[in-house]
């Protein structure tokens, strides 16, 4: 028997632990999620939502009214290419803004983004359209966050930071002010960036050095 699903709820695309916590910050937050799609669609619940079926089935989902959709994949460049895929199909990309997030009234948000618990976002900050802002992240003002960024947990930018599209920053990385990271750049966990970095680098280390072409 097909599950009924709740008519408004979010879809929401991926079934790993990142797909839990942004279904925990949407519930949070006061949205349904009706449904999950995943790559693995061995029929299953995750935090209670059932998986559906993998991404073909978005097309019915979209049928039967469901219009919400959050992609919670952790890889930057196939979250990007699934948001668009979903935009295309009729899909209005939500963002999963945890409650407990403290965040500027000043600040530009694009679509399809998640913001976790216990984020600081400063004034005057822009966050591109899927990016993650992981848990305890700090961003402070006039920062710019390209498209399908990643801010690991615990990181932190000073103000006028600007964070290429795609690029990952590590588990508590920290830049210094009026720095720029260029897209696809990997910053490593713990790494402190003191000087811009090129795109498609791999930086670690403390200060970080740039340690070849990003794998």
């Amino acid at each position: 028997m097909s599950p009924t699903l709740a008519i408004g709820g979010v879809v929401i695309i991926g079934g790993g632990g990142h797909a839990k916590v942004v279904i925990e910050s949407l519930r949070a937050a006061g949205e349904t999620v009706a449904a999950i799609v995943d790559a693995d669609p061995t029929p299953r619940t995750v935090l209670g939502v059932p998986v559906v079926g993998d991404d073909l089935a978005l097309a019915d989902l979209h049928g039967q009214g469901l219009s919400k959709l959050f992609v919670a994949i952790g890889d930057n460049s196939l979250r990007e290419k699934l948001g668009r895929k979903a935009r295309e199909q009729g899909f209005v990309l939500v963002n999963a803004i945890h409650p407990s997030a403290v965040i500027s009234p000043s600040v530009q948000f694009g679509e399809g983004i998640a913001v976790m618990a216990g984020v600081a976002i400063n004034a005057d900050s822009r966050i591109g359209d899927l990016a993650i802002v992981n848990t305890g992240a700090v961003v402070d003002h006039d920062c710019v966050l390209g498209a399908a960024c990643h801010l690991g947990p615990a990181s932190a930018l000073a103000g006028n930071v600007s964070v290429g599209a795609r690029a990952f920053l590590g588990v508590g990385a920290r830049v210094i002010p009026g720095v720029r990271i260029g897209a696809d750049t990997i910053v490593g966990a713990g790494g402190v960036v003191i000087r811009d970095l090129p795109d498609a680098v791999l930086a670690i280390g403390v200060p970080a050095k740039i340690k070849g072409d990003r794998p």
